[in-house]
């Protein structure tokens, strides 16, 4: 495994939110661990474990030297209740009804109850999300075209009063 095939897997794993990865390929042992220990100990954590198979083989008598990844560190905690809307089913996450028009929300927009805030594609159906609670979206937590689980959060919203 060369240092390019290591930064891009670095890449990877920040894209991904993965905080630990560990590969073994016979003397070859590669562990890449992201954040402080309390944010590995965090319930978002995401532990991948990949197969040797999976990645190409490394050339005869190399050896991997993962270059160091700075901590991130955890997110100050909201002060304040914010509302979850998170995904019904599992499928890709689009912001918007097509490509090159507009989201149909953003940080900063104020929703109504029953008004659309994305689209889930599952199976070539395309699944409406609605909000649940009427307020200010805060923050959009999934980006255009990323596959997304079921019971993954995908915006938080500030209730209305």
């Amino acid at each position: 495994m060369n240092l390019k095939e290591i930064k891009e897997l670095i890449q990877f794993l920040k894209e991904e939110e993965i905080t630990e990865f560990e590969l073994e390929r016979g003397d070859v042992k590669l562990r890449i661990r992201r954040g402080t220990a309390e944010l590995a100990q965090g319930a978002g954590e995401r532990i991948i474990a990949v197969h040797p198979a999976t990645i190409p083989a490394a050339a005869p008598g190399a050896v991997a030297h993962p270059a160091p990844v700075p901590s991130i560190p955890a997110p100050p905690e909201p002060k304040e209740e914010l509302h979850i809307v998170r995904s019904p089913i599992v499928g890709t996450y689009y912001e918007s009804p097509s490509p090159g028009s507009p989201p149909f929300v953003k940080p900063g927009d104020v929703v109504e109850a029953g008004q659309i805030l994305c689209i889930v594609e599952a199976m070539k159906l395309m699944n409406e999300i609605e909000a649940d609670v009427a307020g200010e979206i805060v923050k959009s937590l999934v980006k255009n075209g990323q596959p997304i689980e079921y019971g993954q959060d995908l915006f938080t919203i500030r209730p209305k009063k």
